[in-house]
């Protein structure tokens, strides 16, 4: 009797293996049958819930190495969050924030948009974001100096910068002030964006920002205008990357422990990178960053090249302007191939890019060349602001406080009177 018993008792061990497996195989088809359901569902769908599951697989799918024949292809960006930083003085917005609200923020509809910008005389032109789709944030504060310690001086340097190492304080508190913002946003609504592209507000673009730039695990920045280590003009990553990327303040401390010294913003921010384990790639972008400073032309080999907004690029946030080029074909080659090509050097083959004398300020009739290049829609907001008055401001305004989530200014009369009391 004992033996015959032995015949049917199954150690311990071995009936945990037989009922693990025998869950395994019941649980199997009951995943991938609610897989499906919720990588094709609508963002509605019942099957919402199981949205983890559904980020889990697409981690290691990126989307940069899809086609258009892939029905996943862009939809699953689409479908994901994404938090938009933009960052900067607002200058010439009137010029630059309609293609930023077209070619970014129109492109993908769960993006929502963060400024974080300085309050001057040209804040009031930021009314123009009562169009854009999703704002999540606005901080526009009183600009204070911020202290230069130790080891801000000994990582950083003053030369090349117009404002010297207070400027390049001033501009990284701007991108990690954006970064405490979204992890504020995130907090209170207890969920983390997949994606965050952080931006200039002098950024033209003059093409939409393509899904292929989105990389999981990786950083991407575009090429040129590296001045001795990467452009930091704009940047997209995914969470992990992002953290890295925009923490511009609280790692240089770190830099200096590790002993790196007398970096402009482009070699720290390849420092930080670097040093954090983040894997950057670059791509080219089509977008500029119009500027007003005056540069030498021709330019020299460490001189600034300043692109024609009408350049068909795309420019990779090259400086530019609008002007009649004076520089075309083989003028450009013969200038560009004199350029330092780990300084201001750009893309210019296959006739991407034309020049622009900057050695003054921006030509007579500038504004005519500005609406011929970008076409009526855009060119209206320019017309727009160059006409604003007083209530108008204070009425757009108080339309994009009311569709803010998150709004931290001065009053909106200040904002809206520093500017509009100088036109």
């Amino acid at each position: 009797m004992l033996t015959s018993q032995r015949k049917f008792v199954m150690p311990y061990t071995k009936w945990v293996f037989y009922l693990d497996s025998r869950f395994i195989r019941l649980l199997i088809p009951l995943v991938l049958f609610f897989m499906f359901f919720s990588l094709n569902s609508s963002p509605l769908s019942a099957f919402t819930s199981l949205y983890p599951v559904r980020q889990f697989l697409f981690n290691n799918l990126p989307f940069h190495t899809r086609t258009k024949n892939d029905p996943g292809w862009k939809d699953e960006l689409l479908r994901s969050k994404m938090a938009v930083c933009l960052v900067g003085g607002a200058r010439r917005f009137e010029i630059t924030g309609p293609s930023i609200i077209q070619m970014i923020l129109k492109q993908y509809p769960n993006s929502d948009l963060f400024l974080h910008s300085p309050l001057d005389s040209d804040a009031f032109k930021f009314s123009l974001l009562k169009s854009a789709p999703n704002i999540a944030a606005v901080r526009i504060f009183h600009p204070q100096p911020l202290l230069e310690n130790e080891s801000y001086a000994r990582v950083l340097t003053a030369h090349n910068s117009p404002n010297g190492i207070q400027g390049l304080l001033q501009y990284f508190n701007l991108v990690e002030g954006c970064l405490r913002m979204i992890k504020s946003h995130e907090q209170k609504n207890q969920f983390t964006y997949e994606w965050i592209l952080r931006t200039r507000v002098d950024g033209y673009w003059n093409a939409p920002l393509g899904p292929e730039n989105f990389i999981r695990g990786k950083y991407l920045v575009p090429p040129g205008s590296s001045y001795g280590g990467l452009n930091d003009r704009l940047g997209i990553g995914d969470h992990r990357t992002s953290k890295v990327a925009l923490s511009r303040l609280s790692l240089v401390p770190y830099l200096d422990s590790v002993g790196f010294a007398a970096l402009n913003s482009e070699s720290a921010f390849k420092a930080q990178l670097t040093t954090q384990n983040v894997t950057y790639i670059t791509k080219r972008l089509p977008f500029c960053v119009v500027s007003d400073r005056k540069y030498d032309f021709p330019p020299g080999r460490f001189g600034v090249p300043v692109a024609a907004l009408s350049s068909p690029g795309p420019l990779s946030g090259a400086k530019c302007r609008p002007c009649k080029p004076v520089c075309q074909g083989m003028c450009v080659e013969n200038v560009m191939e004199s350029v330092e090509k780990s300084w201001s050097w750009t893309e210019w083959e296959d006739g991407a890019l034309e020049l622009c004398d900057a050695h003054d300020d921006w030509e007579n009739g500038w504004e005519k060349i500005f609406d011929r290049v970008v076409g009526k829609k855009l060119a209206k907001a320019r017309k727009m602001i160059h006409s604003m008055k007083m209530k108008d401001c204070v009425k757009d305004f108080n339309e994009l406080r009311k569709r803010t989530a998150h709004w931290s200014a001065p009053p909106v009369d200040e904002i809206c009177s520093l500017g509009l009391s100088r036109i």
